[in-house]
């Protein structure tokens, strides 16, 4: 399943309609995002996630595809918000099951490394020093590039 929303989500019910009903589930692995209150050394009050309606759900789901592709995944998870979120709130959700802990686990880190770089999602934070459109970063970009050597 994949939701791109303004709303946050309960991260319990989530995980129980993903594996509802499917005892070939062994593992589920899954990773939440929540919004930071400091950048380097700036406070950051909030941040406003932006996105093109559409586009970002057919991103989501090549990634999704590319996921399914790799590891043999009985089902996925990802949810992702937009929208003005302050210090703590929850930005996204990925979550995969698999038989297997090791298939679960490495799609979970893949796809996290993969919204970061090729979701379309623009981040303005606003910060003690004003507002700033966060920039990608070059860590970001590593982490996404090693699973290009693992294909």
């Amino acid at each position: 399943m994949i939701r791109v929303q303004r709303e946050d989500f309960d991260v319990g019910s989530e995980i129980e309609r993903l594996s509802a009903g499917n005892v070939k589930i062994g593992g589920i692995a899954s990773f939440i995002g929540l919004v930071r209150d400091f950048a380097g050394e700036t406070r950051v009050r909030a941040i406003t996630l932006e996105h093109y309606p559409g586009m970002t759900e057919k991103q989501l789901e090549k990634i999704a595809a590319e996921a399914r592709g790799r590891w043999p995944l009985e089902d996925l998870t990802i949810i992702h918000r937009y929208g003005r979120l302050e210090p703590g709130d929850r930005i996204v959700l990925v979550a995969t099951a698999s038989a297997h802990r090791e298939a679960a686990l490495a799609a979970c880190h893949f796809l996290i490394d993969w919204l970061k770089t090729k979701a379309p999602f623009w981040k303005l934070e606003d910060t003690s020093a004003g507002e700033r459109w966060v920039e990608a970063r070059e860590d970001d970009d590593h982490a996404t590039a090693r699973w290009l050597e693992k294909r």
